[in-house]
């Protein structure tokens, strides 16, 4: 009667339903993951553009510049709280001239850094 000892542990079949079943969540979330992070990303930098535009107008407005004025980035700096933000996709900043939008160089698809 030793065949009738309780045998303990797991078999290759059911290890390897879990590992399939693991592999199957994962393959869902990360995209689901990496799509969050890039709105995210996305988000922040139509933030910091919108405090840029608004250091802007405030910069031109107290030094008398009007539409079509050069603008000095570094003394537009000092109206944000903790200096010029920085885009979290690493994309860079353009200020342009007085009364244009402020630009990221990830403004095409798939990210679509853009001032609505």
């Amino acid at each position: 009667m030793l065949w009738l000892k309780s045998r303990k542990g797991f078999t290759l079949v059911e290890i390897m339903i879990v590992v399939a079943i693991i592999g199957l969540l994962a393959a869902i979330a990360i995209p689901n993951f990496v799509k969050a992070r890039q709105t995210a990303q996305m988000n922040a930098c139509i933030n910091n553009m919108r405090q840029i535009e608004s250091a802007k107008e405030q910069w031109a407005l107290e030094k008398g510049k009007t539409n079509a004025d050069d603008i000095v980035d570094s003394e537009v700096g000092l109206y944000i709280k903790g200096g010029m933000p920085v885009c979290p996709a690493q994309g860079t900043y353009t200020y342009g001239k007085v009364g244009t939008d402020v630009e990221c160089s990830k403004k095409a698809a798939p990210d679509l850094h853009v001032l609505p």
